[in-house]
């Protein structure tokens, strides 16, 4: 870390956080006022990255922790995925963060394209994903959901809230362990505040994603595991699985919703999918 800390003192408006882990053991901070009321009921006890420097700069490099800096990630053959070093996208100029004061919208300026969290080292792209200059069309969204009526419904709900853009990113790793993650935004934080009740359960989404039969609330996630301003409810399948164990993660971050779905033979195993849902989180916070 000492290398880092040196570029953060040499460039004061890079914002350093963790690529491959998820939160160290640092005492927290003074966490900003919540403008939902919504969001700071269902909000779990906040947390924070560990931060080389606090600046306004409109690109944040994303760097490497050491394992030990991360609940449930603490030995060498953990599992994690080989992650490329992140860094988020450049704003346009004058433009604020979606969680900056000024930003009342909770608006994603920069483009949602390059907010989707890149595969890792050694995997196979999901082509099907790739949509059409990187937009993914709604109905290729919707196809995750294999109930007719569910899609329809899902489609309609929406449509009749504005979805302005859909981004999207899949891959095989060696472990036949399959992601999909899709970013969907709306003119306003506001609007993804208010579908909330229509998408997710107390114990289990409104809409099953195809493979899994039943899936609940992932008791095993850690709270640490949990980036400011951005809210996340995962979810397990439960015993016995079928063809497929199921991951999946809806997470809300201003004006996105973002679903994260992983699937593979036997077990779908927990960290790397901690650690995917940790790094989409990072990306859109």
């Amino acid at each position: 870390m000492t290398e880092q800390m040196e570029q953060a003192e040499q460039h004061p408006q890079t914002v350093v956080v963790a690529p491959d882990a998820q939160l160290a053991d640092v005492a927290p901070v003074k966490v900003r006022k919540d403008r939902r009321v919504l969001r700071a009921v269902l909000r779990w006890t906040a947390a924070v990255v560990v931060f080389g420097a606090v600046g306004t700069s409109a690109a944040y490099g994303i760097t490497r922790m050491e394992r030990t800096d991360v609940p449930g990630l603490a030995t060498e053959s953990d599992g994690r995925w080989d992650y490329p070093t992140i860094s988020k996208p450049p704003l346009p100029a004058g433009s604020p963060g979606p969680f900056a004061d000024e930003n009342v919208a909770g608006a994603h300026y920069a483009d949602l394209r390059k907010l989707v969290l890149p595969a890792p080292k050694g995997a196979k792209a999901d082509k099907a994903l790739r949509g059409e200059d990187g937009w993914l069309r709604t109905k290729d969204f919707l196809a995750e959901y294999p109930v007719s009526d569910d899609r329809e419904e899902l489609g309609g709900l929406l449509t009749d809230n504005g979805l302005r853009h859909v981004a999207a990113r899949g891959w095989t790793t060696g472990d036949g362990t399959h992601t999909r993650i899709y970013l969907l935004q709306f003119n306003t934080a506001a609007v993804v505040d208010s579908i909330q009740e229509d998408v997710f359960g107390f114990d289990s989404p409104r809409y099953m994603v195809r493979g899994a039969a039943e899936v609940h609330t992932d008791e095993g996630f850690p709270e640490k595991a949990t980036i400011e301003d951005v809210q996340h409810y995962v979810y397990a399948e439960a015993k016995p699985y079928g063809a497929t164990n199921e991951r999946q993660a809806y997470l809300t971050a201003g004006d996105t919703l973002a679903l994260i779905v992983q699937s593979r033979k036997g077990t779908a195993q927990a960290v790397p999918f901690q650690q995917t849902v940790v790094l989409q989180s990072q990306l859109l916070s």
